[in-house]
């Protein structure tokens, strides 16, 4: 195979950038985190407003994104762990993909009431 054609348009590319792009977005959660908690010394009652803002059901959405990118980062890494570490990973990295995804697919269904039920509570009522 000609140099730089490895990964054009596959499975693999696709998996590596989102493998980065959720890196990226659960470095600036963090981020946020830190500093929405450094707030408390700043000023009390100005976290306290910021932590009403986080009942809100948009935030609950933006936690369900955040539960999404940390479960696919992790379960890629661990794949990317596999291809690295493992003598026919390589062979497999496909198959191993597929199986994340799937693995993914039901722990975000199966995170869906608990961090959105209160959300859709608020929303729609009890």
């Amino acid at each position: 195979m000609p140099a730089g054609t490895l990964y054009r348009g596959r499975e693999g590319m696709w998996s590596w950038v989102a493998h980065r792009v959720t890196g990226v977005l659960i470095f600036f959660f963090l981020f946020v985190h830190v500093l929405d908690t450094a707030l408390v010394r700043v000023s009390p009652e100005a976290y306290d407003d910021v932590v009403a803002t986080y009942k809100t059901p948009i935030v609950a959405l933006l936690e369900y994104g955040l539960v999404a990118a940390i479960l696919f980062h992790a379960l890629n890494g661990l794949r990317i762990i596999a291809v690295d570490f493992w003598s026919k990973g390589p062979r497999y990295q496909k198959q191993m993909l597929w199986t994340v995804l799937g693995i993914w697919i039901v722990m975000m269904a199966m995170a869906l009431y608990p961090v959105l039920g209160h959300a859709v509570r608020e929303v729609f009522g009890s």
